[in-house]
């Protein structure tokens, strides 16, 4: 099975909450260019074999074990399985690559074992793991408001354009993207921007963490002025970065 990327289309951080966290809103949109895969097959003990892109951790504590456990918690006589994971999407670059892989064990486990979860209950579970992880449930594009967990369906389509992205040599945490952050609302809500052509985009559609990740890591920048310099439409750091992606026309 593919697990694949995603872009953020735009990323507007709006508000503080009163436990830290800060309210955004952005639109999840799938990358199926860009994939991990990942295969399952019935073992006498739980193990996670990886391969590909570097992953860093314990294996124990990746997030398709940890999926593969929230779904025995449920279904105590789920058998142990060995888990094949080839990693393509790199990590710390705001692709949702993690995220991806937890939602697709998920659904993967509830269709191999026919635990006939319907795609209510997997997002359920799948927030458990993280705020992006339901998303990669039903995988299609996502108005996501809240902390990225609240999803209303979007009319986005940019399968007419080809959408590339690149990965300088650095990853950005999520607490130095915050870490300069001061919460706006903006004049005109991403809902209704992601709406205007493509090739509006340019003028109407931010990244907030771009004013405070650029500074400190000018090759992201220079990255996304690439972009543009080789025709894009449309050029953005995605989520908290490091990726840049580009759109263009075919």
């Amino acid at each position: 099975m593919l697990c694949n990327a995603k872009i953020n289309l735009g990323l507007n951080i709006v508000g503080r909450r009163p436990d830290g966290y800060h309210d955004l809103e952005t639109v999840f949109y799938p990358v199926h260019g860009l994939a991990d895969e990942l295969h399952l097959e019935e073992s006498d003990t739980l193990r996670l074999t990886c391969g590909g892109v570097w992953v860093e951790g314990d294996a124990d504590d990746n997030l398709v074990m940890k999926a593969y456990r929230l779904l025995r918690d449920e279904f105590p006589d789920l058998p142990p399985v060995h888990i094949r994971l080839t990693k393509r999407i790199p990590t710390g670059a705001g692709l949702g690559g993690g995220s991806s892989d937890a939602a697709f064990t998920l659904r993967l486990l509830n269709e191999r074992f026919s635990l006939r979860l319907p795609d209510i209950r997997l997002e359920q579970l799948a927030l458990r793991l993280g705020a992006d992880c339901p998303f990669f449930i039903r995988n299609t594009p996502v108005f996501a408001t809240g902390v990225g967990e609240v999803f209303e369906p979007i009319p986005v389509d940019l399968s007419r354009y080809d959408i590339r992205i690149v990965k300088p040599r650095v990853s950005v945490s999520t607490r130095e993207a915050f870490s300069h952050i001061t919460p706006h609302r903006p004049e005109v809500s991403l809902r209704k921007v992601v709406t205007r052509p493509v090739e509006e985009w340019r003028e109407l559609m931010t990244n907030d963490f771009e004013a405070s990740v650029f500074p400190c890591h000018p090759e992201i920048a220079e990255a996304k002025q690439r972009m543009y310099d080789a025709g894009a439409l449309y050029a953005s750091m995605s989520g908290s970065g490091s990726a840049v992606y580009g759109i263009f026309m075919r």
